[in-house]
């Protein structure tokens, strides 16, 4: 069992950043893989980013690939997304969740992941 509590959300003009942070407690943070998805309103959950168990291997959405960074510092159990060149329709709940197993493509699809975070608000203005 693990917890994932996101934090650093808000409101943000375009072609601003913001940082968010998955903190994780319970079972070894360091044995799990780990995502990050986002819900817009009215749209489906998407895939967004995810990072091996040691960090090695990052994998984005073509959607934020060369804006997002995944990262995660095990010793602190927190994984992290640094976004950049925001635009209008990153807006959405930005989730952190855990998997157990890092093997691909399960990466990419949200049923996958055991373990989820409550969600943080991400607006993006025009």
């Amino acid at each position: 069992q693990v917890q994932l509590v996101e934090s650093g959300g808000g409101l943000v003009q375009a072609g601003g950043s913001l940082r968010l942070s998955c903190a994780a407690s319970g079972r070894t943070f360091s044995s799990y893989a780990m995502g990050w998805f986002r819900q817009a309103p009215g749209k489906e959950r998407e895939f967004v980013a995810a990072i091996s168990w040691s960090g090695g291997n990052t994998y984005y959405a073509d959607s934020v690939k060369g804006r997002f960074t995944i990262s995660r510092d095990n010793a602190k159990n927190t994984m992290y997304l640094q976004m950049n060149s925001l635009k209008p329709e990153d807006t959405a709940v930005y989730y952190c969740a855990a998997r157990f197993s890092g093997l691909l493509p399960g990466l990419f699809y949200d049923y996958e992941y055991a373990y989820w975070g409550q969600g943080t608000q991400v607006t993006v203005s025009s």
